[in-house]
């Protein structure tokens, strides 16, 4: 059994900052079209005064507090130490049946010691991440659904939250904008693998899955509906809103509660919006998606138009780096940057990827005081880095001419490699990010202890 902190004995002395940092840790790798109108068994929500698993360090952690400690900094040893010690989710993200059932054993057992519930993710659907950054997943649906079979065996008859496939439908296939020559998978297919996995993981009562809902800043809420009811988000526990995101939480409550009043609307046969999805009142219209005090005007429409329909589907919120919700990148285009509006405009656009000025966001919690909301979670592991953020990849851009440092790269093939906003060449997707952990430690909002 691998060693783990603690929540209720770990405090911030230099002592137990140094005893989290000399832990050695073992890695865990990171039916229908339209479903029948039927809700998840209320015994699956996660009860208000839940216990969340804190799992072992994050790779990359203990080693960065030992490096603040060499160099006489114990404060923001201490704040890592202490985000170390929150409740976050484990990630299965390869691996054969055999492996996955063992990795998510072990996690269980863990877990049981803690007498906690874990949260788990399940991300290894076939061409994640439209092969980006998080390239990767099973070969094929066939492989899939045995991987899948090897995690639900892996859960056993305990509790869990799983969180299924990030992205997967907010990325579908057709929209990845690669040649079936290169990237052979197809909406069909990626509907079908979520639906299998609904079917079984629910078949354990303890276990409570969610979908994947994007956030307020991406897809419509009429057509993360329409994916989700394909998906049968109706035979789950219901959706899963920013995970690996900034968005602030009261645009997050607002887009959650649009889309389960939505799949209450087009699921009532005798609403005026039954099976019409994409009628659906949205961040975009009438609300002004950039514009927060606009977002009445949706939820005025839905107050007009649910009728008889009762918004039954539930979502969780990550809340693991929104502190600070999403970064606008305008700060560029002052001095000393003075960064065209070109650059600040992909710079926005790629504000996903390793943005500075972030802070962890709520700690986790079952109870949010929303009714349809069942926990805050931390699902994306704080500290990781989202990818190698940088030109070549779309997600950065930047004039040299207009402002550089000493040490920067100056020739074209290394600056399109290279992160000016960290002023570092970016870890790999997965990769501890010891700038960027520290900063989430350091502008969590509510701040650390």
């Amino acid at each position: 059994m691998r060693p783990y902190p603690s929540r209720r004995v770990l405090r911030w002395t230099p002592a137990t900052v140094a005893a989290l940092a000399a832990l050695t840790v073992g890695s865990v790798l990171p039916m229908s079209s339209a479903a029948a109108s039927t809700t998840a068994p209320v015994a699956r929500a996660i009860s208000p005064g839940t216990r969340f698993f804190v799992p072992p360090p994050s790779s990359g952690a203990p080693q960065q507090v030992v490096a603040l400690l060499k160099g006489h900094d114990l404060k923001d040893a201490a704040l890592i130490t202490e985000m170390e010690t929150i409740p976050r989710a484990v990630w299965f993200t390869s691996g054969t049946q055999a492996q996955v059932q063992q990795q998510v054993r072990q996690t269980m057992v863990e877990a049981a010691i803690e007498r906690a519930e874990p949260v788990l993710v399940a991300y290894d659907i076939p061409g994640r991440d439209c092969a980006q950054y998080s390239a990767g997943g099973a070969l094929n649906e066939s492989a899939y659904e045995s991987w899948i079979d090897g995690f639900a065996s892996g859960i056993g008859n305990s509790k869990a939250v799983v969180i299924l496939e990030p992205d997967a439908l907010g990325n579908m296939p057709s929209g990845c904008g690669l040649s079936s020559s290169v990237y052979p998978f197809t909406d069909a297919e990626r509907i079908a693998e979520i639906q299998y996995a609904v079917s079984a993981l629910e078949a354990d009562p303890g276990v409570s899955v969610y979908l994947d809902g994007t956030h307020s800043a991406w897809q419509s809420v009429g057509t993360i509906t329409q994916r989700l009811l394909e998906a049968n988000v109706q035979q789950a526990q219901g959706f899963y809103l920013n995970v690996s995101n900034y968005q602030a939480d009261p645009n997050l409550i607002d887009y959650g509660t649009w889309i389960s009043d939505c799949i209450a609307m087009v699921t009532d046969p005798s609403n005026a919006f039954y099976n019409n999805p994409s009628a659906c009142a949205s961040q975009y219209y009438p609300a002004t998606e950039s514009d927060f005090s606009t977002w009445g005007l949706t939820t005025a429409w839905y107050a007009q138009n649910m009728g008889g329909a009762v918004a039954a589907t539930h979502f969780v919120i990550d809340t693991s780096r929104n502190g600070d919700g999403p970064n606008g990148m305008q700060q560029y285009a002052n001095a000393p940057y003075n960064q065209p509006a070109s650059v600040t405009a992909t710079l926005a656009s790629g504000n996903w990827c390793n943005p500075p000025a972030s802070g962890l966001g709520l700690k986790p919690t079952a109870s949010t005081g929303v009714p349809l909301l069942d926990a805050y979670l931390w699902v994306k592991t704080p500290g990781e880095s989202d990818g190698q953020c940088d030109a070549a990849g779309g997600v950065r851009a930047w004039d040299y001419t207009a402002y550089t440092q000493p040490g920067w790269p100056t020739d074209a093939a290394s600056q399109a490699l290279f992160d000016p906003l960290w002023g570092v060449d970016d870890p790999a997707a997965g990769a501890w990010f010891p700038q960027e952990a520290l900063q989430l430690a350091q502008e969590a909002s509510p701040s650390l202890p």
